[in-house]
Order: C-alpha cells, then structure tokens, then sequence
C-alpha cells in the first residue's frame, strides 16, 4: 500500500502555561516559565519546593459531577486537550469516520491521586475499603476509554507507557497508522498528573529534581522540575485535509525509535543518536534539512551533555547551524505527556516561524555546546524539526515534523 502524508490539523493543550493553546504558546513564544512553589501538598515535606502545575484548575469548570468523579486528574486532562483539539481541527463527524479513527494515547503513572489516597486510605486510615472507582479512575487508558466514549470513536484506541517516551510512542504509532491506512484519522498524545505525595516522595528518593528550577545546558543546573498536564493533535492524511479546507499547522513525517540496551536510570549517546537518525530515514531526511530540535532537555547533569553528543554524532557540522531548545525549562518534566506537551510547541513554533527559548539559561557548559536559544525566542523559520523523548530504561522516540508551506 503507499504511504500517504498526514498532517496536523487540530491542536489541544492544558500545562503550567496555561489552560488552552492560545495561552500556551503566549507563554512559550515569550520564554515565560511556568515553575512555581508546589500547591498540591504543604510546604516543608520535600527537598524539592518547585513544579510546574496547572493553577487554579477546577473540574467543575469541564465536566459534570458524575463525569469528574469517574476520572482522575490525569485522564482529565487528556479529554480537555482533545475536546480543544477536535474543536480546533472542524471535525464533522460521521458514522464512518467515527469508525476509522484512532486514539492513541501516552501515559507513563496513570491516576497516581487515585492511587496515593487509596494507599492512604488502607494504610494510614486503616479503612477496610477504598473508592468502588479506583480501577477505572488509575488505569493509564482512562483517558483513551473516555475520549472514545465521548466522541463515540469505535476505532482503535490503545495506550502506549514507555516512562518519558510515552507520549512520542503514541504520536508516532498514530501517524504510522494513518499514513498507511489503518485509520482514517487519530486523536493522539499523552497526559498526566503526577503531584500526589508518594510520587513526589519517590522522585525526591532519586535526588534528580532541582531545588530551584530547570536550567537545561546551562553549566550550573541542578536537575528537573515535574510537570503535568495534557496535549492532543488531530492527524489526518493530507488529501482529506485540503478536501475539507482544514487549516494545516504542520505535516508529520517521520518517527524513529531505539533502545539503549544499557542502563535503566544512566542515558547513553548511541540510543538517542539512533532514534534520531530512524526518524530522519523514515521522513526521507538528510541532518541538513532540519533546522530546529525540540530537545529532551531534562536539566539534569547526566542527560543534556549525553543528548548534546548524540546530536553532534548524529548532524556533525551542521550542528552549527542547529536550534536546539528546551520548553522544559518553562512547562517542566511532564513525564509521560512531556512528549505531547513538546510536539505541539514544535508544530506550533513551525506554524509560527518562531523558536521557543530555553529559558532560565545562565551559564554556558562546554560539554553542551549546542545554540539552546538561551532566555529569548528567535523569529526564524525553519523548514523542518525534530523533537526528542528519551525515557528511563533506555526507550527512545523521536518525531519529526515538517512545515505546511501549502
């Protein structure tokens, strides 16, 4: 069967930076960060004070009683993205297409509150019983099961949890699935919500979190900051969309994958490196024609010196005349939605013609000698991107995108 090319024709999002994508991109095109003091628990009760939450976020202002009690915050968010990114994309939907689309989601702890006061509850409160919901509401499909029980989708949906790569795994399942015509249309990304206080207490135990902010490739950084929140695109091959008169964001065409097959925790430069080089060979790419990276950009001492190797192994000189950012710095380490969070600040910073920074950069490391775009976006328009997730274990996604010059 050949291929076809699919494109981006609907964008949702909900993070730190705001509750929609107009807010979101305002942020990010102005290298605004959302990291602030923690309001999910008190204060005093981690080493780390900071994240990157979704403020002032009320359920009721998105879903009735009975559905907000039935879904965990995490799943939430992902019905909020996609409901922004359908509206977005002007789907008219029909019994058919209903059938042919596909939901793939990202997700890497799932309803991790759902969990924690559950544990609590039998642990602590030694109460003999916990929510009759806390299945449904901490099964990391949640939010798939209620995206396709919303739009009444009987397509495939299926979740994809490979840790911090989750969400670019379903993105480039999804477009792999439309570009060879196993749908018709997807919704996919990745959500989630991981400020509850026995994960919080978990990551503390890895002492990778910062105790101020993310600085990504800056040479005094002192680790991640968690993030959370959902991000959603809508693909669609590209004859359906100029049919319909769609607004196109961008096309989406290639996506590599690898693992390191060296170390669960430790980042090598070989995976990474490969990831990248599969995802140019399936966009029929060569390094030259990219001209933006979303990077994976944790800030942490191991992982940005390891991805800067990777990616002078992987584009050689033409590293010199590579953008290289890090929207981490302003919408934090949303884990297993970091992937989604990421690709729509790419599509959008093509749609735009404008990069987004790496914020709160101070001091440049040699062992990061990239151009991160340091504190201030760059109007520059870039043909092509890459955008990277790395995850813990070694899994590896890349995707790449191109410009909608139609």
């Amino acid at each position: 069967m050949s291929q076809r090319r699919v494109v981006i024709t609907g964008v949702g999002i909900i993070s730190a930076l705001g509750a929609d994508r107009s807010a979101f991109w305002r942020a990010l095109s102005g290298g605004q960060s959302g990291i602030r003091p923690i309001e999910a628990i008190q204060p005093g009760q981690l080493r780390f004070q900071n994240g990157a939450e979704v403020r002032n976020y009320n359920p009721a202002d998105y879903f009735e009683a009975k559905e907000a009690e039935l879904l965990d915050r995490f799943a939430q968010f992902g019905v909020i993205a996609v409901r922004e990114a359908v509206k977005d994309a002007g789907i008219c939907w029909t019994g058919e297409l209903r059938e042919r689309t596909a939901i793939v989601t990202g997700a890497c702890v799932g309803g991790q509150g759902t969990e924690d006061k559950g544990f609590f509850d039998v642990y602590h409160e030694k109460r003999n019983r916990v929510h009759p919901l806390t299945i449904p509401r901490t099964m990391a499909n949640a939010a798939a099961s209620q995206i396709s029980m919303e739009f009444g989708i009987t397509g495939p949906a299926f979740t994809l949890s490979t840790a911090c790569s989750s969400a670019n795994h379903a993105i480039g399942h999804a477009f792999w699935m439309v570009r060879h015509g196993m749908a018709e249309m997807a919704l996919t990304g990745g959500s989630e919500a991981p400020f509850s206080f026995g994960l919080l207490k978990a990551w503390e135990a890895m002492r990778v979190v910062s105790p101020d902010t993310c600085r990504p490739f800056s040479k005094n950084r002192r680790g991640m900051i968690l993030g959370e929140g959902g991000a959603m695109l809508v693909l669609e091959p590209l004859e359906a969309a100029v049919s319909r008169g769609a607004r196109i964001y961008a096309e989406i065409v290639g996506f590599g994958m690898s693992a390191d097959a060296h170390h669960i925790t430790q980042p090598s430069v070989e995976g990474p490196a490969k990831a990248m080089r599969e995802a140019l060979h399936d966009a029929n790419l060569n390094p030259e024609d990219v001209g933006y990276i979303n990077a994976h950009g944790t800030g942490t001492p191991a992982n940005d010196p390891a991805e800067t190797r990777a990616i002078h192994l992987v584009f050689g000189k033409h590293v010199a005349r590579l953008a290289v950012s890090s929207t981490k710095s302003m919408h934090g380490h949303a884990l297993g939605a970091a992937g989604a969070i990421e690709a729509v600040a790419t599509v959008l910073a093509l749609y735009h013609g404008l990069i987004p920074p790496t914020a709160n950069f101070e001091e440049p490391d040699p062992e990061c000698d990239l151009d991160v775009v340091p504190n201030y976006p760059r109007q520059i328009q870039v043909e092509c991107a890459l955008s990277n997730s790395f995850a813990f274990g070694g899994l590896n996604a890349v995707l790449a995108f191109r410009r909608w010059n139609g």
